[in-house]
């Protein structure tokens, strides 16, 4: 039997003396070590050859609220390559943009492993690999169009003159050029959200997060800006993470679309949308569009018969 040695002893110590017998058996009964399946998930994660830019293994996330826990997520599984287009569908309050807050470290979730740009989403955060559009523009009402934009790059430090090339760039991007001196109240709905995407872009993330964006605007508008968010799309080469409630837009500009199911929330299906990168509006009278439309619709309402 191998010696039993402390467990801060060292061999090369120099206080420590072993007769030979004894260093021998103690180095015989070293054995190389196998890795199982109880290594952390995050190591295996990184190491997978795919480039991904979102990988969701197994999350779940409940609240605790006065009145009991509330089950928000439940053992969510997803992969996201890099470049994707992925809308995420499903109804009120099926946690698609709790979803979206946990990629963004906005929230925690109670189990499971999340990687998003091959690091934690704490790091992903820090580094500024993400920018988020949310459901309101959310712009301040006190400062110009420019100004605006410029507000995370004056947090960031930029200098002043890269503000302002950023900002032109990103008017330009979004088709707002001639616009910088104006305030938020004498835009339009739709061109205060394309002011709110040109401040999410602005300092160059590498994903895209979009809660809702165009929920709140009429229909003429929101097909309009549907085609240039692919054109600004197909022009950054952005991976970009679209929440809607609306079947249509899911399909039209999507990649790939996650359906989800009603609280707790469940990925009942994810499908893929092979429509050209140049695609318009038209391709919505397609046969392959309608399709598509109708895998959505089932598996919305496969996801209530969770609820019975």
């Amino acid at each position: 039997m191998a010696p039993r040695l402390p467990k801060a002893l060292k061999l090369d110590d120099p206080d420590v003396t072993l007769r030979r017998d004894e260093r021998e058996a103690f180095v015989a009964s070293i054995e190389p070590v196998t890795m199982n399946s109880t290594v952390d998930p995050r190591a295996e994660l990184i190491s997978s050859p795919q480039r991904l830019a979102v990988d969701v293994r197994d999350v779940s996330l409940t609240f605790e609220t006065a009145d009991g826990k509330v089950d928000a997520l439940s053992n969510v599984s997803l992969q996201i390559a890099d470049g994707e287009f992925v809308s995420f569908i499903g109804p009120s309050g099926c946690g698609k943009t709790t979803m979206l807050r946990v990629i963004a470290d906005l929230q925690q979730p109670t189990s499971g492993t999340l990687l998003v740009n091959g690091m934690s989403p704490e790091q992903a955060r820090l580094q500024r690999r993400y920018g988020y559009v949310f459901q309101a523009p959310a712009l301040f009402p006190w400062r110009t169009i420019e100004k605006n934009i410029k507000l995370p790059l004056e947090i960031m430090g930029f200098s002043d003159s890269e503000q302002r090339a950023r900002a032109a760039q990103y008017l330009a991007l979004v088709n707002l050029n001639g616009f910088e001196r104006k305030f938020p109240w004498q835009l339009s709905g739709g061109m205060q959200q394309r002011v709110s995407i040109a401040r999410a872009l602005s300092f160059d993330p590498a994903l895209l997060l979009m809660d809702e964006p165009f929920g709140a605007l009429d229909e003429i508008v929101r097909d309009h800006l549907n085609e240039q968010l692919l054109q600004l799309w197909d022009k950054t080469g952005k991976t970009v993470l679209f929440v809607t409630h609306s079947i249509p837009e899911a399909v039209f500009l999507s990649t790939k679309i996650v359906v989800m199911s009603p609280r707790p929330g469940r990925i009942i299906d994810v499908i893929d949308c092979n429509f050209p990168r140049n695609r318009t509006l038209e391709a919505r009278e397609t046969p392959e569009f309608l399709k598509i439309a109708q895998r959505v619709r089932i598996g919305l309402r496969a996801g209530h018969s969770y609820d019975e």
